[in-house]
């Protein structure tokens, strides 16, 4: 959620400050709905949000709407941005940013495919000199393939799935080097049963030891394979406009299908069919779009004050 907030904040030009907010019990029970200023429910372990106010805020998760409601409430003129669906009257905010497959319109929306990133053409250029001396010389083409976990809404990433995508990767690594990550909700069973599965290919996996080369993986690669379960996951992979291939998960919902078949209208993404396919795209940017859309109410913001001040 946080990496959501940052990847719209990184692209207004303004300096970024971070907060992560917890409300005291019961009011984090009552999250999204407020009962009262937030500001004064918030737990001990939460960062405190004080003046001066942002002329931003863009915030994420569900108890952070009490507080960025607060926030409007004793700062009228602060800008406030909500990532994914806020489950309350979008009113309540001068923007909601949902992904398209929640499938909600209206006043202050601004639907996107997926969710914000942080991936960006300067920070895979960036991870491009920063891991050059870890990747770089693998041979060619390089395969990164990004593991999360099981979901509720995208599907189950199990053991005979860990196994499937297993055999599927030892074949590709024999004619490809393969960059492996998994995610902090990836199962150690399906970890290990992929580990196993790559012992004797030469494949790079994260060990979990040292910071997570993610970003190195997708500026290195020539293709990506990705699970099915994470939204932000296959949006950054096709934000380096490279073939992504999604690994489908069963028992997946019906707006998981929406999701990912709306990135495949658009030719960000095939079905994984256990090889390596070539084609090209323009590189997803929905972030930027996003980020367009709040510095036009910024300067909507803007050039009412300065109307009121002349009037």
């Amino acid at each position: 959620m946080q990496n959501q907030c940052l990847g719209l904040a990184e692209r207004l030009d303004m300096p970024v400050r971070t907060f992560a907010v917890r409300l005291k019990a019961p009011w984090r029970w009552l999250a999204p709905h407020k009962r009262g200023l937030a500001l004064r429910h918030l737990a001990e372990s939460s960062d405190r949000l004080q003046p001066p106010w942002p002329r931003v805020l863009i915030a994420c998760g569900r108890q952070s709407i009490p507080v960025s409601m607060a926030v409007k409430r004793v700062s009228p003129g602060t800008l406030t941005v909500q990532c994914q669906n806020p489950r309350i009257d979008a009113r309540n905010f001068n923007l909601v940013v949902p992904p398209e497959h929640d499938r909600i319109s209206g006043a202050h929306i601004f639907p996107i495919v997926g969710s914000p990133n942080r991936v960006s053409p300067a920070r895979l250029a960036q991870a491009r000199r920063e891991f050059a001396g870890r990747f770089s010389s693998m041979p060619t083409p390089r395969v990164a393939v990004l593991i999360g976990g099981s979901s509720k809404t995208h599907g189950r990433l199990g053991p005979s799935e860990a196994r499937a995508l297993g055999r599927a990767l030892h074949d590709i690594a024999k004619t490809a080097s393969l960059m492996v990550t998994t995610s902090r909700r990836t199962d150690p069973q399906v970890k290990a049963i992929l580990l196993h599965a790559l012992a004797d290919t030469g494949a790079y996996v994260w060990d979990g030891a040292e910071p997570n080369p993610y970003l190195g993986l997708l500026a290195f690669a020539d293709a990506i394979v990705v699970t099915a379960d994470s939204v932000n996951m296959a949006c950054e992979a096709g934000a380096t406009g490279k073939p992504v291939h999604v690994f489908r998960l069963p028992r997946a919902t019906a707006k998981s299908r929406r999701f990912h078949e709306s990135l495949m209208k658009r030719g960000v993404t095939r079905p994984f069919a256990g090889h390596i396919e070539a084609w090209s795209y323009p590189p997803l940017d929905e972030t930027g779009r996003a980020a367009e859309r709040i510095k036009a109410l910024l300067d909507a913001s803007t050039a009412a004050a300065i109307g009121q001040i002349r009037s």
